[in-house]
């Protein structure tokens, strides 16, 4: 069963002769509990791709369908509490608030939307990431490596039907990038998630259950189903 389709996306940025096409007709699927990686170089379309998965910007043409709901027929509101509910997000930055510890980054999504957290879910995935003796540190006082494990353990702790990945390891080392992508893919595993990650780095695309390549907007290679 699919749990992420995308048909004939299309985004285009400007008009007449400046218009930019950053998406030109993508059509692809992601089966639910598949971890696929959407690899293309710097201007390929791959960031817009994400952007347009996950809901963060509209189609110029198209449709995205998550968990069998078509996205971009909810109005503004409705796709951001869609967006809260069902799409976890990891980006290369981290984006976690300065002055909230490492559980509390973690459990922020579920507290916004007026829910209790999972406490033995979340026990679940701060073990698997190794948090532990790290839940009452401020994010500062963490290495890079160790901000990108609260930011998936944030992205799971909602049981999203999806987890989107951009450029996930692009601000850490060949091996602290190599130890977070195996933690990801461990707990999405151990959870059943569904995990879409972008990236330019072929060495850590080579751990996805399915490689997607992008090119100029278009989907151009790899396994596309």
């Amino acid at each position: 069963m699919y749990i992420l389709e995308t048909k004939g996306l299309t985004k285009i940025y400007g008009s007449g002769e400046t218009a930019v096409h950053a998406l030109a007709g993508v059509d692809f699927t992601v089966s639910r509990g598949e971890f696929a990686a959407i690899v293309g170089m710097s201007g390929s379309g791959k960031s817009t791709l994400l952007h347009m998965l996950g809901g963060l910007d509209r189609p110029t043409d198209g449709k995205v369908t998550v968990d069998g709901k078509d996205i971009f027929s909810l109005k503004d509101e409705e796709l951001t509490i869609f967006r809260r509910r069902k799409i976890g997000f990891v980006f290369q930055n981290y984006n976690l608030v300065p002055v909230l510890n490492v559980y509390e980054n973690i459990v922020l999504p579920i507290q916004l939307d007026g829910e209790q957290p999972d406490k033995e879910f979340i026990g679940q995935i701060i073990e698997i990431l190794g948090l532990e003796s790290k839940l009452s540190n401020l994010p500062n006082n963490l290495s890079g490596g160790q901000q990108q494990r609260v930011a998936i353990a944030r992205a799971l702790a909602s049981k999203p039907a999806i987890l989107l990945a951009d450029e996930p390891t692009g601000n850490l080392d060949s091996k602290t990038s190599q130890d977070v992508l195996g933690l990801l893919k461990v707990s999405g595993q151990k959870f059943g998630q569904t995990i879409v990650m972008i990236t330019h780095n072929e060495e850590i695309s080579q751990m996805a259950d399915r490689i997607i390549r992008i090119e100029d907007g278009k989907i151009v290679g790899g396994d596309v189903l």
